[in-house]
């Protein structure tokens, strides 16, 4: 592990933080074919060639880079913006992708991989309907292509899936709370007795006539659960139930923003995307330490998708919210939402190692129960943010540090949220606070959905998003929030760096990521940030560690081309 710290300012991001790319690409409007010379076209030709090597080493910021370079010197060569559209695909820049892949179709209205990566895309984003426009221009193109007609018969399974989901699922997550709930009260759920694995501690019931059996969470259980999911078990239905049951009470309680006081001796370790990556997440427990009442964890979204052992990171964390309610802190991300789920994978990985949960109606009431992604992981009920509030006087400013901004306290405090800021001035922490989240999906626009999913941009003001939901936020957008609500940083996720966290917009926006060599492609460290009483900070990174030989998105659905 590597670390560097710093009482009152932060450390330079490592120097292959940065993942931002310019979009913008010479206008065909302004161009003609007479322009472009066979010298421009051979440096060009060399330039892919780098721009290649590039991205068959992971390198895919060098590689766009590169593709961007050869398009300045051949605009009209429709591979260039195909190619440069799977790299940014790989750094998840979906919206510019999206963008390169239309250019390249425009030059070439039969460029079938272009359609086909356009179409990837806008399932990556959850717009199968565009999806489905692309791999039918496919099929059309290229009849034989047996990867584009797999995709688009997944693709059409998925809609319809979706389809008849939303019909049915007015409610459905407390719905599903609430009879899993009925199903414990009248012992039909009970633990196998030839089951010898982790136990939860029974509660003795002072009602002789009760049939329930109550548990509560121990250290030993913890410990134990994970040891027994690293050895790759699982664990029975009424565990997995009883875990979700204590935590669902806690955070279905819990304000949209949840403020956390950090009094003389407590320490809080914020912790960035986890993504199903369960060895990684064990790696880093090793370093930050167990969570304690002089330790909290807070954990910023993106639990669960694209690693195959999203079953046992949020189980972990869930375990851990039920024994230390105030010290370790949930804020949701973009994939704690159900239609992410469905694409890239939580949903098929606990269908795979827990069943599905169905219910019937008719005039006599037939349950059949199983858990299922909704239930393990209530999405609507985890909060938005957190706002971290040191209660010590900040550390004096050692020379040229510039000054800091202040609670009107006067001390520091940090806004913790998985996306970014807004796409408009003046939102206040008590417009966050009074946020309706319960049993609602964050959608396209609004503050939640800004929340979960905005970007920081170099460029100062407001733009369109990379991804192709929310948008780009400059640093002086960043700036006057954080004046105004007496802010002095933005913790942020949502993003992989390379060096695992980046440092930007003067220091008043810093991203973590906490997945190192994510989806065991991408090569980059994994971090996480230390924040005492005082406001300092310590920057820590890590690197990824082996796993079981399991694919990332090995439960995925509907995404057959990104896996």
């Amino acid at each position: 592990m590597s670390s560097a710290s710093s009482s009152s300012s932060a450390p330079s991001s490592p120097a292959s933080s940065s993942t931002l790319i310019d979009p913008t690409s010479p206008s065909l409007g302004t161009l003609s074919l007479k322009d472009v010379t066979d010298e421009d076209r051979a440096a060009a030709a060399e330039l892919k060639k780098l721009a290649n090597t590039a991205f068959s080493a992971n390198a895919f910021l060098e590689a766009a880079k590169l593709y961007g370079q050869a398009i300045e010197k051949n605009p009209f060569d429709a591979t260039l913006f195909c190619n440069r559209a799977y790299t940014r695909m790989k750094m998840e820049e979906n919206g510019y992708a999206i963008a390169d892949a239309t250019r390249a179709i425009e030059l070439d209205p039969k460029y079938v991989k272009a359609y086909y990566r356009r179409a990837l895309c806008q399932l990556s984003i959850i717009k199968p309907h565009l999806a489905l426009a692309d791999l039918k221009t496919v099929v059309k193109l290229d009849p034989s292509n047996k990867l584009g007609k797999a995709q688009l018969e997944a693709t059409q399974k998925l809609i319809k899936r979706m389809q008849f989901e939303a019909a049915i699922e007015m409610g459905e997550e407390e719905s599903a709370i609430s009879r899993c709930q009925e199903v414990i009260k009248d012992g039909g759920c009970e633990i196998d007795r030839n089951y010898t694995g982790p136990m939860l501690e029974a509660i003795p019931s002072s009602d002789p006539s009760s049939r329930q059996t109550k548990y509560k969470i121990t250290q030993k259980f913890v410990d134990e659960m994970i040891a027994f999911y690293k050895n790759g078990k699982s664990l029975p239905r009424r565990i997995v139930w009883e875990i979700v049951l204590g935590v669902h009470s806690i955070i279905f309680n819990e304000s949209s923003m949840v403020e956390v006081p950090l009094g003389e001796g407590v320490t809080c370790d914020i912790i960035g995307d986890t993504h199903g990556q369960f060895y990684d997440l064990l790696r880093l427990l090793e370093l930050t330490g167990p969570p304690s009442e002089t330790h909290c964890l807070l954990f910023n979204g993106d639990f669960v998708d694209r690693g195959s052992w999203s079953v046992e990171v949020v189980m972990t964390l869930f375990a851990y919210k039920w024994l230390y309610p105030h010290r370790v802190l949930l804020n949701r991300g973009n994939h704690e939402t159900k239609d992410m789920n469905k694409v890239y994978g939580f949903e098929g990985e606990v269908k795979h190692k827990h069943g599905e949960m169905t219910y019937k109606a008719s005039r006599r009431r037939i349950l059949s129960m199983y858990p299922s992604a909704k239930f393990i992981l209530p999405s609507s009920s985890v909060p938005l943010a957190t706002l971290l509030s040191p209660t010590l006087p900040p550390t004096p400013l050692k020379k040229d540090e510039k000054q800091p901004i202040l609670s009107p306290e006067g001390r520091k405090r940090y806004f913790v949220t998985h996306g970014g800021l807004f796409s408009r001035d003046g939102v206040t922490l008590d417009e966050i606070k009074k946020i309706q989240r319960h049993g609602k999906q964050p959608g396209n626009e609004g503050l939640m959905c800004e929340l979960l999913w905005t970007d920081p941009q170099e460029a100062l003001g407001r733009g369109p998003s990379k991804r192709g939901v929310g948008i780009g936020f400059g640093p002086d957008v960043t700036r006057r929030w954080c004046e105004l609500n007496g802010v002095s940083a933005v913790y942020r996720s949502h993003e992989v760096r390379q060096g695992g966290y980046a440092i930007e917009h003067d220091g008043l926006c810093i991203t973590v990521f906490s997945a190192p060599n994510y989806c065991d492609s991408v090569g980059n460290k994994g971090a996480y940030v230390r924040i005492d009483a005082k406001g300092d900070t310590q920057y820590n990174t890590f690197d990824a560690v082996p796993h079981p030989p399991m694919k990332p998105m090995a439960y995925a659905s509907g995404m057959m081309g990104l896996m």
